[in-house]
């Protein structure tokens, strides 16, 4: 693989270089003999949160009975092998960026976008539910010691929709028949689960989840998560949110060794190193470290048995796991908090970088068995990814994407506006803080239809911009006449983008200034993100001029990358803006 061009860190967007509460958590408390329960609990002491460093005993659920071994049960019709990933790209160099303003975007003949512009629509049928955002590859729940577990599940899906809308599943161990019982199939988590009988047939009291948006591996319920297979010692399931950088150099030396893959997903990897490993005959924990061990890239793994629940996230922590407990004490796991809440468990904090937990019928005990890393959690999970009501890294999102917005006006603002519109819905807090840091009034000049499906008719008679429309539409009495900054959380292609601009122009805005609450996006994500190859970044193929002249703004401004460290602070080196900068903490491996 060809070397990477060489960074530039320390460019982003905004004129002028940038100025210089996170809600509370429940803890473990201890409980006589060494045990751990929620603070609240009763007990016979208070003290901070436990971070679980060493392994010990704790939160003491009711475990899934030990029965016969039994071959896997599929509960329901379309069940099959399944996970996910993503494919790496090139690493890009960092073009320069900043504000900018002047002419209308440029057209080649009879008005078609200039040679080397991003596509428009076309065809038949749109992806409406697409847009002009990165995707981020999946959601993960895991519950254990919960009679109602596939339910907990299900609602914790629910709240982590936003993470993956191309498949859904769920995996129980059943205490009456020592098997796992599965259901999965393509859509969202309630076309999935559009028959109640389905989740009803998933007993157990303990459960895993995914929900999928592919980065690796074709759109079919094959791939779809979890993912289940069976050992000599009996069933194991597996769902991941990430990307191993390594996984095809992995999966040729295993196909070599015999290994037959079932699906075009990175995560059936996993399974078949702990298939192969030489701690296969020990408990699931030795096996599970074994495999996540000689892989390489960002997970945040869920593996399920019969008789345990494996929790573990990569060494630099790329991507969120949380801890939490339920009213009656049972853990539960997710990708963000926002599961915890739909499902009335409390969060009790992050699973560190490097960690294993293992929830078992002896409670929960702690470990880290991998080298360490220095920490490398993706900052665009505060940018976008996240649901704005999720404490993320151990931090509020919503909080983060306000101050963005407060940021980008003190180093963009646009002293002659009237009035500042979101992006819905991604842009509505950053547009938010750009209000409050500006005086600019914050209106919903942009609202959002809720009812449209994920794909539809292209009309015979074509609509410019058919897509953005039925999606979004512009309140004239907010826009006619007026100044307009339009504030969103990232720019990709720029189709988008453009739409957008020229939604408003036709609304009557007289002028149209775009502001993005991040900077410039001029590399692909190797670590679990659905990212466009660099050459369709318009960030990558252009400056700041040649992208605003696209889009066809009077100007647009970018939060700069100096701005974004000086928000994090002396946290910055601790978090990974490899889209941004191009550094990248791992390199994939062909």
């Amino acid at each position: 693989m060809a070397a990477p061009p060489p960074t530039r860190g320390g460019r982003g967007g905004g004129a002028a270089a940038a100025p210089p509460p996170t809600p509370p958590t429940v803890g473990f408390v201890p409980l006589p003999g060494g045990a751990l329960a929620p603070r609240g609990a009763a007990s016979s002491g208070g003290g901070g949160r436990a971070l679980l460093r060493r392994p010990r005993r704790s939160l003491r659920p009711p475990a899934p009975a030990a029965a016969a071994r039994r071959p896997v049960r599929r509960a329901g019709a379309g069940a099959t092998a399944a996970a996910g990933g993503g494919a790496p790209r090139t690493p890009p160099g960092a073009p320069s960026a900043g504000i900018t303003d002047g002419a209308a975007a440029p057209t080649g003949a009879g008005g078609a976008p200039a040679a080397g512009a991003p596509p428009t629509d076309g065809g038949i049928l749109i992806d409406a539910a697409g847009g002009d955002h990165l995707r981020e590859e999946c959601g993960v729940v895991g519950v254990w010691g919960d009679a109602a577990a596939a339910a907990t599940c299900y609602y914790g899906l629910h709240a982590l929709q936003h993470r993956g809308q191309e498949g859904a599943g769920i995996v129980t161990s059943a205490p009456d028949a020592g098997e796992l019982l599965e259901h999965k199939g393509l859509g969202l988590v309630s076309e999935v689960f559009g028959n109640v009988a389905d989740l009803e047939r998933l007993t157990g009291t303990a459960a895993i989840g995914h929900n999928r948006y592919s980065t690796a591996g074709a759109k079919s319920v094959r791939n779809v998560q979890p993912l289940v297979a069976t050992f000599r010692d009996g069933p194991v399931s597996v769902a991941h949110n990430g990307n191993l950088t390594n996984a095809p150099r992995l999966r040729v030396e295993l196909e070599l060794r015999g290994s037959i893959f079932h699906t075009s997903s990175d995560t059936e990897v996993i399974l078949h190193l702990m298939a192969t490993s030489v701690s296969s005959a020990g408990e699931l924990s030795r096996r599970v470290a074994d495999a996540l061990g000689r892989v390489e890239g960002a997970y945040s793994v869920l593996i399920l048995s019969r008789d345990a629940l494996v929790a573990v996230r990569d060494p630099r922590g790329f991507r969120p796991l949380v801890l939490g407990a339920l009213p009656s004490g049972a853990p539960m796991l997710a990708s963000e908090s926002c599961a915890l809440d739909l499902a009335g468990a409390a969060l009790v904090r992050e699973v560190e970088p490097g960690e294993m937990l293992v929830l078992s019928a002896a409670g929960v005990t702690s470990d880290f068995p991998f080298a360490r890393a220095r920490r490398r959690a993706c900052v665009f999970e505060h940018i976008y990814f996240s649901k704005p009501s999720s404490v993320v890294f151990g931090r509020s999102v919503y909080a983060s994407r306000v101050r963005f917005g407060e940021l980008l006006a003190a180093t963009a603002g646009v002293p002659a506006a009237d009035v500042v519109v979101p992006v819905p819905e991604s842009g509505v807090p950053a547009a938010l803080g750009f209000s409050a840091a500006s005086g600019v009034p914050f209106q919903q000049g942009i609202l959002r239809s809720h009812y449209v499906g994920r794909t539809f008719i292209q009309p015979s008679q074509g609509v410019r911009d058919i897509g953005v429309k039925l999606k979004l539409a512009p309140v004239r009495s907010v826009i006619a006449g007026k100044v307009v900054v339009a504030v969103d959380d990232s720019i990709v292609r720029g189709t988008t983008s453009k739409k957008i601009v020229r939604m408003l122009r036709d609304a009557g805005a007289t002028e149209v200034h775009m502001r993005i609450a991040c900077p410039p996006i001029v590399g692909s994500c190797y670590y679990g993100v659905d990212t466009p190859d660099r050459e369709s970044l318009i960030s990558y193929r252009n400056d700041v001029e040649a992208t605003r002249a696209y889009i066809g703004a009077d100007s647009l401004g970018f939060l700069p990358l100096d701005g974004l460290h000086d928000f994090l602070g002396e946290e910055a080196d601790t978090f990974c803006d490899a889209c941004f900068s191009g550094n990248y903490p791992i390199l994939p491996v062909e």
